[in-house]
């Protein structure tokens, strides 16, 4: 034979071979359109994704078919152009026809590569409507989402400031921040474009993106705005869901007992929403307009205790009134006195407060009387809530030179070292089953609970003492300070912020 024909045959082989398994050709295929600079299906596709653009209306119509966007790896056709350094993409989104699935995905994206399960964030519009800001963390990683509590938007856009990533909804009065925002690691030339996933392998899905911009995002100049969101995310997922987003200062949520609206502070009012969103309405507290973060709910659900300054020349006080509202009756004799917990037979109060220039853990009957301290070590001791079984008090103490989780039985005996590690973590929140906890995590030069800082929510479970991320985000003090747990333990409530110019 030939050298030519055996040249031949070899190249028909790989050809053969590469067009014969699904989704091999994607990384090497390159087809300019608009101002893309290429497309192609990234991962393993039954049906071949194709673009079309329309010069004269700029209009991109995306083919994509793909079993989906999520866990460790991706399939969806992705027209992209490569850039550098902050970015921002935005575009009006539909979707052609009813379609199969409600959760085909329609997406403005930023990915590291076209592998597969490469890092990346999108900004996801779903057959359905949700639109969420989803993220890979890391090559290989799960994918995790934040879902905007905005169904069906008009316009969407996806930005990047070297940091954080944000999720901004547009309609006809501007764009809107949704609330749904990560830290994101993208390094060098990263892909930047439009995708179409049909959440279905044996399907072909399309969408047309219209307006799309491609560009940097504002720099800071001077004062930023800061963006407060409520939160909620479900432990079974991990996923997110943004319940409401305001440019102010909101902090602490607390479940209401049934589970259907959530109760937090600011400007020094208590405020309550439903969990699925809505207008807050403020609660009566009286005289009490002062109210810290420091808050929560009886176990019999019939009354609030609030750590208010509205007295006693600034300083702070607990209170109880009724849940609906009402004049508050004052508990602490002396303070300042910030609580934290309530005993599960809704007899005693468990708080922090300052005596004699030092920061303690002390309890009290709920109904007013003596109190009692329970630690006496150097230090800060702060944030104590009990156990479901009342038999121990988890808090937080620096008496090691950094902040750990501590526990202690509930006469403040026993009192033992929970968490030992680089960090230093803050406010301990047990699970209404006591079998997991979350806490509040700063990195190690952090000192005390500032707000505006790179946090994470953890969780430790409480049999064997293993502790997971579950969140990565902006926020610290007012984050989630107090008893944050929904009724039947499938759930937290958190808050995070942005500062935006």
């Amino acid at each position: 034979m030939s050298s030519i024909l055996r040249d031949m045959l070899f190249l028909s082989v790989v050809l053969a071979f590469v067009f014969a398994v699904p989704g091999t050709w994607a990384a090497g295929r390159s087809d300019a359109i608009g101002e893309f600079a290429g497309h192609a299906d990234v991962g393993t596709v039954l049906h071949a994704g194709s673009v079309a653009y329309d010069a004269g209306t700029k209009r991109y119509t995306v083919s994509g078919s793909g079993e989906n966007m999520w866990a460790s790896q991706d399939a969806f056709q992705f027209a992209w152009k490569k850039v550098s350094g902050r970015a921002v993409i935005s575009a009006d989104i539909a979707f052609v026809g009813a379609g199969k699935e409600p959760h085909r995905k329609a997406v403005l994206m930023m990915r590291q590569s076209l592998d597969s399960d490469s890092p990346y964030v999108d900004a996801a519009v779903h057959g359905d409507g949700l639109t969420s800001l989803q993220f890979r963390e890391s090559k290989g990683a799960a994918t995790h989402e934040v879902q905007a509590n905005v169904i069906a938007p008009k316009r969407v856009r996806l930005e990047w400031d070297g940091k954080y990533a944000r999720l901004w909804l547009g309609d006809k009065k501007g764009w809107h921040f949704s609330g749904a925002a990560q830290p994101i690691e993208l390094t060098g030339p990263f892909y930047i474009g439009i995708g179409v996933c049909s959440h279905n392998k044996d399907v072909v899905e399309q969408a047309v993106f219209n307006d799309v911009h491609i560009g940097e995002p504002a720099v800071a100049s001077g004062e930023q705005k800061l963006y407060s969101t409520l939160e909620t995310q479900a432990l079974a997922s991990t996923d997110r869901r943004v319940c409401f987003v305001t440019p102010t200062h909101i902090e602490a949520p607390n479940w209401m007992p049934d589970g259907s609206a959530l109760i937090y502070n600011s400007g020094g009012r208590l405020y309550r929403i439903p969990v699925t969103g809505g207008t807050p309405e403020v609660i009566n507290t009286g005289f009490a307009v002062k109210c810290n973060n420091d808050h929560g709910i009886s176990p019999d659900g019939k009354l609030l205790v609030i750590s208010d300054q509205s007295r006693e020349q600034g300083q702070s006080l607990i209170y109880t009134l009724p849940i609906g509202g009402g004049t508050p009756k004052r508990i602490t004799p002396v303070g300042p006195s910030y609580w934290h917990g309530w005993s599960p037979d809704g007899r005693t109060l468990a708080y922090c407060a300052q005596r004699n220039g030092q920061f303690d853990i002390y309890t009290i009957p709920a109904a007013g009387g003596a109190e009692t301290r329970l630690t006496d070590a150097p230090g800060l001791d702060d944030g104590p809530e009990y156990s479901p079984d009342g038999r121990h008090i988890y808090f937080n103490s620096e008496r090691t030179g950094r902040m750990q989780i501590w526990r202690m039985k509930a006469d403040g005996s026993d009192q033992t070292q929970i968490t030992r590690d680089e960090h230093n973590n803050w406010f301990p929140h047990p699970s209404p089953d006591g079998r997991r906890m979350v806490f509040l995590t700063y990195a190690a030069d952090v000192q005390g609970h500032p707000p505006n800082k790179d946090v994470q929510i953890r969780i430790m479970d409480l049999t064997n003492s293993r502790i997971d991320v579950l969140a990565r985000l902006f926020g610290g003090q007012g984050t989630m300070n107090v008893p944050n747990w929904s009724p039947d333990g499938k759930r937290i409530a958190f808050v995070t912020y942005q500062l935006i110019p």
